[in-house]
């Protein structure tokens, strides 16, 4: 009998997965690793999708070749998923036995909440910077497993653990942030919010989208149990892999909800077992292709360093804030977050502001009355000022 275990020993020759080291360490200006930056744009949309490196386009090109030219064998697939378990590990202090690969955000918070096995009675409490797949998600389980969703309201922009406190009581099994809200780059305090979710019993999950290759993450200090993070934003790779974070001491108490052929070993028809660790949650194949080029973003990502990464993008969105008080604009982000979003509040229209940094060749997100600017490794100072240039000429218009 063939099992997933077979696949992962067998061999074959010609592995698709390049060494990507060997291309050369990052432009010692980052801007130069990211063709998004040429012809003069200044693109501050990261939170909204992320651009591709080269490294990143020349996996993806590599890995349609590779499948073009010769038939892929399902071994040199799953080794290729586990460096990029071990990889995404790393990044943020974890074993790679702590790491599942999903197939996006929404799916992780899904498989959380299904692994509860939430009753009635039981509570959720989330905040309003979360993203709307929280809100239908726990709305819909309110009316269809009668459990209670609890709500913490910001003050300011920020939702710190005081706003969660009076909601979380014995009944509270979950509660769920994103690390860094989409909404106004909002950081939160997750080794605060874990310690009170751990006195009463509960688990903190964050959706870490916007945070995973934005900040540097260390997810056993700050106590969080479990994450999973997109790629297609601050990893600069694709969309269809989700790497999936669930601490050793939770993963058997998460009950599965769905079954595959590609976390059992043993005989299908009788005799076979579900593998202990995170990667009990990889159930099925996988978008192979992107995992082939997240592997390659990775790699990228740890050779300019996170600590860097987040110093420049921190750095770059306080000089936005500021800015954009000096005009005079209120700013829905709080002072010194620590975080590379910025959404600032429009002087008028929103059609005349998307107008008006179009023709600056500034990309950004202009809706629900803000702008949301976010800049990362490849964006400069330029950029940021020729964004509060638009800012003031809106605010005098």
């Amino acid at each position: 009998m063939i099992t997933r275990r077979h696949f992962v020993g067998g061999g074959v020759a010609g592995s698709i997965a390049p060494p990507l080291i060997a291309q050369g360490p990052p432009a010692r200006d980052p801007a130069g690793d990211f063709p998004i930056t040429a012809r003069g744009r200044a693109f501050l949309d990261t939170a909204y999708i992320g651009p591709m490196s080269t490294r990143a386009q020349r996996a993806a090109a590599d890995f349609a070749r590779a499948k073009a030219e010769r038939p892929l064998e399902v071994g040199e697939l799953l080794r290729g998923a586990e460096r990029v378990r071990a990889k995404f590990a790393r990044l943020i202090n974890a074993s790679p036995d702590e790491i599942g690969l999903l197939f996006s955000t929404a799916e992780g918070e899904n498989v959380i909440a299904a692994g509860l096995d939430l009753r009635p009675g039981d509570n959720v409490v989330i905040d309003d910077l979360h993203y709307d797949t929280e809100f239908v998600l726990y709305r819909a389980l309110e009316r269809t497993r009668g459990i209670e969703l609890r709500v913490a309201r910001n003050r300011g922009g920020a939702a710190g653990v005081a706003a969660f406190a009076p909601l979380v009581d014995r009944r509270t099994r979950l509660l769920s942030v994103a690390w860094v809200s989409h909404r106004n780059g909002f950081r939160h305090d997750m080794r605060a919010l874990a310690d009170l979710a751990h006195a009463h019993g509960a688990l903190l999950y964050a959706d870490a989208i916007q945070a995973v290759g934005a900040i540097a993450i260390d997810v056993h200090a700050t106590g969080v149990d479990s994450l999973c993070a997109g790629s297609y934003k601050w990893l600069f790779a694709g969309w269809g892999v989700a790497p999936f974070f669930v601490r050793r001491e939770v993963i058997e108490r998460l009950r599965l909800d769905r079954y595959g052929e590609m976390h059992a070993s043993g005989a299908p028809e009788t005799g076979f077992t579900i593998d202990p660790s995170a990667r009990r949650f990889d159930y099925s194949s996988r978008a192979f292709g992107e995992v082939h080029v997240l592997d390659a973003a990775l790699d990228h990502l740890a050779a300019i360093g996170i600590d860097r990464i987040e110093a420049h993008g921190v750095g770059l969105a306080h000089r936005l804030h500021a800015g954009a008080e000096r005009l005079g604009l209120r700013c829905a982000t709080p002072a010194g977050n620590r975080a590379p979003i910025v959404a600032i509040a429009l002087p008028g229209p929103e059609d005349a502001a998307k107008a008006a940094f179009a023709v600056a060749g500034v990309e950004a997100t202009v809706r629900a009355g803000h702008v949301r600017l976010a800049p990362a490794i490849f964006n400069t100072d330029a950029d940021v000022d020729r964004a509060i240039e638009v800012l003031g000429r809106l605010a005098r218009s």
